[in-house]
């Protein structure tokens, strides 16, 4: 059987290439066919360049002072301990204090008259900072403003008639679209990389404000700053983050997406400062076992778990256990959606947020305040049911004030292996709500207690430290 199955692909291939060596045409119609065109960035690359500025920092540094007990020490060791090229404690006679390059970093030109977009982390703390141009014309610039939150810096430089980058929108980039990034890695003048777009929306630990859109185009030290753009030369993203354990690009690269760069440009521009909106929420994502508990078909929105005293969330009627699953039109699949769409949204202009609330849906407007207007003020505090598994106390009212509470019952112990030990609760921990009901003393509490379903997934609402949580709790 082998040697006939062997006959067999053997005979068919030789009829193939038999077959193809008669009929040329055909053969390159089928090399045709498979050939794959990759994209030319040559042109867009040559179109470009001239916009992209490269940026580089001084920061004066002051000669140290060496304490008098030292002094006539060796010049060897001054300089040594010290940095002292001749041992005064100061710069030799008629010197300035030294210069430093603290940073280097890209930009790029968004008007004729010298506006630069850069990242913030680029110019901070900076004396002067420099900008040499695609001709090598080099400009001092000033800083206009810069926004530490979204890492966007606007920077203006005195010239005219000057390239301007042609801006985009990120709202219309998909997933695997070709970018393509310029900028001075490790102070290489117009580097050009490119690659695919791997992510959109990406939250990050420290960057609460800023959806990420994540790429695997080669970004080394020196692009920050620098323009992503898409294939029609539009600038998508600013350049400002990569992944590495090394320093150097591993696949894993973050850019700013360009509609927020150019509203807070605009925003320092005109105020020097950037205001965002604030709701006054603490939220947390909704896991599989609380999106039961909560009778939804799937994980989904943000599960709001506190809201500040006189916040706007407050001021509207939004109520922790509300999970917010919609905000001004924009779908919230996680609680990290939240704060970006938040903190891009107006101040003080009617928006209608859509939340999940004990099984319904209800739309609630709310006005926004600004972050600086308001704070969440969180904090923490301290019979026995055998269901539940904890020895419950009272919580002082002066601690409930204090953590913006109306109520709550404290939990002193916790049995081990109790329900309430495998939902997570802990000794310190105020239970505030159960299954929606108010916990407004021990024996309501009790009651609800006995009340709850047996088996099935509730919510429980507490209070730990300085955080509201929700958790699934599961009674027998």
């Amino acid at each position: 059987m082998k040697a006939r199955q062997h006959f067999n692909v053997g005979f068919l291939g030789g009829c193939l290439l038999l077959l193809l060596a008669l009929n040329p045409a055909l053969a390159q119609s089928a090399v045709v066919k498979h050939t794959v065109t990759l994209p030319d960035f040559s042109q867009l690359a040559e179109e470009n360049s001239p916009v992209v500025v490269n940026i580089s920092t001084l920061k004066k540094i002051e000669q140290p002072q060496v304490p008098p007990q030292f002094r006539g020490m060796p010049e060897e060791m001054l300089r040594y301990f010290f940095g002292i090229p001749n041992g005064k404690g100061h710069p030799p006679q008629g010197q300035a204090p030294r210069e430093q390059v603290s940073s280097l970093g890209s930009g790029f030109i968004i008007s004729e008259d010298g506006y630069i977009i850069t990242n913030h982390h680029v110019v901070a703390d900076a004396d002067d900072v420099i900008v040499k141009l695609n001709n090598r014309r080099e400009l001092k610039a000033k800083v206009v403003g810069s926004d530490e939150r979204s890492d966007i810096a606007l920077l203006k430089i005195e010239a005219e008639d000057l390239p301007v980058a042609k801006i985009g929108s990120s709202e219309a980039l998909r997933v695997g679209q070709w970018v393509m990034a310029i900028g001075e890695p490790f102070g290489l003048d117009y580097t050009v990389t490119h690659g695919i777009v791997s992510a959109l929306g990406r939250s990050l630990p420290d960057d609460t404000y800023v959806p990420f859109i994540q790429t695997d185009v080669p970004i080394n030290p020196g692009n920050s700053g620098g323009p992503l753009l898409n294939m029609q030369g539009e600038v998508v993203g600013v350049n400002a983050q990569i992944y590495s354990r090394s320093g150097g690009s591993v696949g894993l690269s973050f850019s700013i997406p360009i509609d927020i760069a150019m509203d807070v440009a605009e925003q320092l521009k005109e105020k020097g400062r950037v205001v965002r909106g604030f709701l006054g929420v603490g939220v947390q994502e909704v896991s599989g076992d609380l999106a039961k508990s909560f009778n939804m078909e799937r994980p989904m929105g943000a599960l709001v778990t506190s809201t500040g005293k006189n916040s706007a969330a407050a001021e509207a009627g939004i109520e922790p256990g509300d999970i917010i699953v919609e905000f001004d039109g924009r779908a919230i699949e996680k609680s990290a959606d939240l704060p970006p769409v938040v903190g891009a949204s107006h101040v003080n202009t009617p928006i209608e947020v859509k939340v999940l609330r004990n099984g319904s849906y209800k739309s609630i407007t709310v006005r926004l305040k600004s972050l600086d207007e308001t704070q969440i003020a969180l904090n923490g505090a301290e019979s026995k049911s055998n269901r539940l598994g904890v020895v419950l106390e009272s919580v002082p009212s002066k601690d409930l004030t204090k953590l913006n509470l109306p109520f709550g019952v404290g939990v002193a112990e916790v049995e081990k292996d109790s329900a309430a030990h495998k939902a997570g609760i802990l000794p310190g921990d105020i239970l505030v709500t159960m299954n929606f009901k108010p916990a407004k003393s021990i024996s309501a509490l009790m009651e609800i207690i006995d009340a709850a379903p047996k088996g099935r997934s509730i919510p429980v609402r507490i209070v730990r430290g300085n955080r509201s949580v929700f958790l699934p709790l599961v009674l027998n």
